[in-house]
Order: C-alpha cells, then sequence, then structure tokens
C-alpha cells in the first residue's frame, strides 16, 4: 500500500503558491484579510463548502454566519500550524494540506483553492482529527 510522506517536499515550481497559501492558513482565522460580509464574500467560491470534525457538511452561508458572530466577539486563536504540503490539482486549482495544533487537539486539514484574476478563493475545507 502507498501512504501519503506529509514530510515529502513541496515540488519546487510550487513554492511561490505554498508561501501565498501558507500566508491564508488557518483559513478564516486571519482577520488581517478582512472580516466583512463582503471580505467573505470574496474568500469564498459561490459552491464552498466544508466537513468538520463531526462529519457534517456546513454550507457557504452557515460557516460565513459562525464566522459574522465570531469576528464580532473578537479575541484571537492561539493556533499553530505545520506540515504545509501543495499539489496542483487543476488549472489555477491547488490543494493544500497542513496540521493544525489547538491546544491539545491536533487536525489534519486539507483546502482546496482556485487562484482568481483578483484574488484567492476556498472551494473546499476539511478538518479530521488526529488520534
Amino acid at each position: 500500500m502507498d501512504v501519503f510522506d506529509p514530510d515529502a517536499p513541496t515540488a519546487p515550481s510550487l513554492l511561490p503558491v505554498l508561501e501565498e497559501l501558507r500566508a491564508r492558513e488557518p483559513i478564516f482565522h486571519r482577520p488581517e484579510l478582512g472580516t466583512s460580509a463582503e471580505d467573505l464574500e470574496r474568500q469564498m467560491a459561490p459552491d464552498f463548502f466544508e466537513i468538520g470534525a463531526s462529519g457534517r457538511r456546513y454550507s457557504r452561508s452557515y460557516v460565513q454566519e459562525v464566522l459574522s458572530n465570531r469576528y464580532a466577539a473578537g479575541g484571537e486563536d492561539p493556533w499553530q500550524t505545520s506540515q504545509f504540503h501543495c499539489r496542483q490539482i487543476g488549472p489555477d486549482t491547488y490543494l493544500l494540506t497542513y496540521t493544525l495544533h489547538q491546544g491539545q487537539r491536533v487536525t489534519r486539514r486539507v483546502t482546496v483553492w482556485r487562484r482568481g484574476e483578483q484574488s484567492w478563493q476556498v472551494l473546499y475545507h476539511q478538518g479530521t482529527p488526529v488520534a
């Protein structure tokens, strides 16, 4: 059986993309990218959805509502990211994987990004707890 090596390096040609996307993760926890409803509209593809650690599917509108409430409450999340890897999966479309440390909770994350004319848009996101 072939197992993905999370320590395998990203292809050298994709390192600039990796750095751009790394600066956007953890997704929706970068207030410097904007926190208004308009900012969220711009960052998320119209058909965006997310699969949470529970296995539930969350719609774009649900995620936007949760984020608006989170941003209104303020505060910073003391989260750390590591083990980033990027691969191109289509024209201007990239799969970014990384590990997220939230205190004692560790999850593997995957985000699918598309480079648009003006900025990046997220297409899909999922988090899976590490046992």
